[in-house]
């Protein structure tokens, strides 16, 4: 029942956090989350098969190559009885190779499914671990709308690291496995030129590095924006979905407003935003496909051209000619690549970037400290609920301002069974205190003494309610298997809410279906099932119904066994109660302006 206000302190979050990573850095983050990853060991099984199966692949084609020079010189013989034994020989090789095709494909989407899982659970933990994903929302625009890197991102980091891995394997394997071949039946070859007489060994290898070479170099100079234009798309795609949820989770409001032009303008400009990016990708990736689809291109006729003078001077035959230029493809295939894959490369950097980028930034921000030294939130004895020297800053660089404030009580003390009411100065956020004792604001001065116990409540202004079933928004964040539903049902009736007793098995969105003071009043239905020995209420009684109002501090006097501390100006409460008064009051307060004169004073 933590209070998660982002948009209301949006004036007093931190200045934005960056966080700079190198490549190498980046890398050591994914491979710190996946070596901590349950799904490892799963990993790594499916990727040692994966390995087999690309080994025997790899031996397939190399036979293939090898049928190349019997089948093609059975068609320069004119041998019938040749022809048809080898049409045998390539229905072996060929079944062969289609029943690893489709085994690695299997294993392929089987690693991808494990590497998201691993990945995904991994974001999703470490976010919502320790109160971090609010502290992020209020430190840094990356905690704002994580949405995307917790889902596209990471399922684009998945899968590509999943294929790029696999096919730069492949990659390597064929390039080890073809380039022996491509040597043995290039070398031994004599260039005549005029009187000159020279030998290259293997010379078709060095053919094929060179234009490989080339190949990647000219697609680096080409491509060289795809990593930041993807990434600058994420982010853009990121501001529009956030844009479209919360126009829809606020329809109403925006209706009885008037306000679908301003948010329909609002739209347009992030939908603007996106395809901006994604037109100066697409002349990006065009200017790349010049250099990618040329050099394919080419390579149907650049490894008969290298390989024509020995066929042309008689030391190799029309079958030795094919397997060689099949042979070269093969190796260029494996050093091409990175050039085929460049664009890809380069979506992956932008995936990883971000994910790595959010993760360091949830893992780094326990070491944030702020200016000054912050507030210190500690443990203190049993009972007892302590300030020393508190004072709290709505400003975002941790120092106490001219708007801060503080108790009024000097050092005050709360112990167990005492009824509170903190009020204040106006102008004073005491939203902010609450937020402090929850330990979700650092921003000051002082130290928080909290009761060595654990059964402490955080009852906020709105009070979240998860979509299910309506005895799991009750008992949240318990589980209501552990919960009787006769208590449950006796809850919903002491605080007014007989009417959803036979509602509790119904699932929907709950904080749609009910009102304003359906949803408080089922907040304290939780209380009375929990029943804590500590509630900290942030003006709880705040907007309601005058019945509501009357209900719930009346169940609040019921808690006879719990310390009740109410942030806000509630007579109801007071008379409910009688608790113990604090004031908060502003620090440094401006020197009130002269009144101005008149020419008839």
């Amino acid at each position: 029942m933590v209070s998660s206000e982002p948009e209301k302190a949006a004036s007093e979050r931190p200045a934005a956090a960056t966080v700079e990573l190198s490549f190498s850095r980046q890398l050591r983050i994914a491979a710190d989350s996946f070596w901590a990853s349950s799904v490892r060991n799963r990993v790594f099984g499916v990727a040692t098969a994966l390995l087999a199966v690309i080994l025997l692949t790899t031996y397939g084609q190399v036979l293939i190559n090898r049928w190349n020079v019997p089948f093609y010189n059975s068609l320069e013989r004119r041998d019938i009885d040749a022809f048809v034994r080898e049409l045998g020989n390539f229905g072996l090789i060929a079944g062969f190779l289609l029943l690893l095709n489709v085994i690695q494909t299997w294993l392929n989407q089987m690693t991808a499914l494990y590497m998201r899982e691993g990945l995904s659970r991994d974001v999703v933990d470490q976010w919502l671990k320790d109160r971090r994903a609010y502290r992020l929302s209020m430190s840094s625009p990356l905690g704002v709308n994580p949405d995307q890197r917790l889902h596209e991102d990471a399922r684009k980091l998945a899968e590509m690291t999943t294929s790029l891995s696999i096919g730069l394997v492949q990659a390597t394997i064929l390039l080890v496995s073809f380039i022996g071949v491509l040597w043995q039946m290039s070398s031994g070859f004599v260039f005549h030129i005029g009187d000159y007489s020279f030998s290259i060994p293997g010379y078709m290898v060095w053919g094929a590095l060179i234009y490989a070479a080339a190949a990647s170099l000219l697609s680096k100079v080409v491509g060289w924006r795809l990593t930041r234009l993807n990434a600058e798309r994420y982010a853009r795609e990121a501001d529009l979905r956030f844009s479209l949820m919360r126009a829809n989770e606020n329809l109403e409001a925006i209706a009885l407003a008037g306000g679908e032009e301003t948010e329909r303008r609002h739209i347009h400009e992030a939908i603007d935003s996106v395809l901006a990016v994604i037109r100066q990708l697409a002349m990006a990736l065009t200017n790349l496909t010049w250099v990618t689809a040329g050099f394919g291109w080419l390579a149907m006729i650049v490894p008969i051209l290298i390989a024509s003078p020995a066929y042309f001077a008689g030391t190799m035959t029309f079958g030795e000619l094919m397997a060689a230029a099949a042979a070269f493809n093969q190796v260029y295939s494996a050093l091409r690549w990175y050039v085929d894959n460049y664009g890809a490369i380069a979506d992956w950097q932008a995936a990883l970037l971000r994910v790595t980028v959010f993760r360091a930034a949830l893992t780094g921000i326990d070491d944030i400290k702020p200016k000054g030294g912050g507030i210190a939130l500690e443990v203190g004895p049993p009972g007892k609920l302590s300030f020393e020297d508190l004072a709290i800053c709505p400003q975002v660089d941790g120092e106490v301002s001219r708007t801060g404030f503080r108790i009024r009580e000097q050092n005050p003390e709360i112990t167990a069974g005492e009824r509170i009411m903190v009020n204040g100065d106006q102008g004073v956020n005491r939203r902010l205190l609450f937020n402090a004792i929850a330990g979700l604001w650092p921003y000051g001065r002082g130290t928080i003494r909290l009761p060595r116990e654990d059964n402490i409540l955080f009852v906020p202004q709105l009070e979240y309610l998860p979509e299910g079933k309506l005895k799991s928004v009750l008992a949240y964040p318990l589980a209501s298997a552990g919960i009787p539903e006769e208590a449950m049902v006796a809850a919903l009736k002491r605080v007014g809410l007989e009417h959803l007793a036979e509602k509790l098995d119904d699932r929907a969105r709950w904080d749609r279906v009910l009102d304003k003071d359906e949803q408080m009043a089922l907040a304290f239905a939780g209380l009375l099932l929990r029943k804590p020995r500590w509630i900290v209420f942030n003006d709880v009684l705040e907007g309601l119904e005058h019945d509501t109002v009357a209900t719930l501090s009346s169940v609040m006097a019921e808690f006879t066994d719990a310390t009740l501390i109410y942030i806000g100006r509630s007579g109801a409460f007071y008379d409910a109660t009688s608790p113990r008064l604090l004031h908060l009051e502003r620090l440094n307060p401006e020197p009130p302006r002269p009144r101005e004169t008149t020419e008839a004073a």
